[in-house]
């Protein structure tokens, strides 16, 4: 499956390649000594969400974009949104990209919360060199249903290790799992032995907007704006890649607000495959 996975990789212009045993325990001398082998991707990266936030807000956009912090939206209405504290504001076109809380504003929207647990360790420089994840961390990020875990583990800048993953579904009780957060860090060990003796300072948890197909909704909200404003459009449900897929979504949906030509096909994302069959022929 790895040189399958390689192979598919590669066809799509990504650099990456196979690992020995020899050269796996070279790169990641933390990981449990019968590995027989990896793949590794050189360009890979990991992006920190509020330094990505800080940094698009921060570009210049020569007074075309004014941007209201700590303004929360109440509702979607026919001509535009009303603040929580009752202000209202007409608007051409409404973009809702508020993650999960859309289906707050968009009611029927089908969104489903996707409950994780993380866990960061003191600082422990040099302890692990990649990000490392095993190859089901695929498949369990796109189960359908249940309770699932996999192997991922980040290095930070500041020597601290952020470990994952966990995967729930139908709960949105943020507190921490004790059984699932146990099974978590138990399949982290088992490629890590060593972690069972680092000190970890803080765990917590978060929930990931989830579709049905595990695909996001990026295109006119169509039946689920009914009565709202005409030109609503959605950018949401990107479960876990809401962040590294951004500005490819944000060209995707600026291209159809535009009437311009999509970078992508925009048929598989466009939010009406979801709707109920009454809706879409309605």
């Amino acid at each position: 499956y790895a040189q399958t996975r390689q192979q598919s990789l590669a066809r799509d212009g990504v650099a990456c390649a196979m690992l020995d045993e020899q050269a796996l325990r070279a790169a990641e001398p933390a990981l449990r000594e019968d590995l027989r082998g990896a793949m590794i991707v050189p360009d890979d990266g990991v992006v920190y969400a509020p330094a990505v936030a800080a940094w698009l807000l921060g570009q210049p956009v020569k007074g075309r974009i004014a941007t209201r912090l700590d303004a929360n939206v109440e509702r979607v209405t026919r001509t535009g949104v009303q603040l929580a504290d009752g202000e209202s504001i007409a608007a051409g076109a409404v973009l809702v990209a508020n993650g999960f809380d859309a289906a707050r504003l968009l009611p029927g929207l089908p969104l489903r919360p996707k409950k994780g647990h993380l866990l960061i360790t003191d600082r422990y420089p040099g302890t692990v060199r990649h990000q490392i994840l095993e190859l089901g961390y695929i498949k369990s990020a796109h189960n359908a249903s249940g309770t699932s875990v996999a192997f991922n583990v980040q290095p930070r800048p500041t020597g601290q290790l952020l470990i994952g993953s966990s995967r729930q579904f139908d709960t949105v009780d943020p507190a921490i799992d004790s059984a699932v957060l146990a099974r978590m860090l138990a399949r982290a060990a088992h490629f890590l032995p060593g972690l069972r003796d680092l000190n970890a300072i803080r765990a917590w948890t978060g929930f990931r907007p989830a579709t049905n197909d595990g695909l996001p909704l990026i295109g006119p909200a169509g039946p689920f704006a009914a009565g709202l404003h005409p030109a609503t459009w959605l950018a949401a449900g990107h479960e876990g890649l809401g962040v590294t897929t951004a500005l490819a979504t944000a060209r995707l949906i600026a291209a159809q607000m535009s009437n311009g030509a999509t970078p992508i096909d925009a048929a598989p994302y466009l939010p009406a495959r979801c709707a109920p069959q009454e809706a879409a022929h309605g």
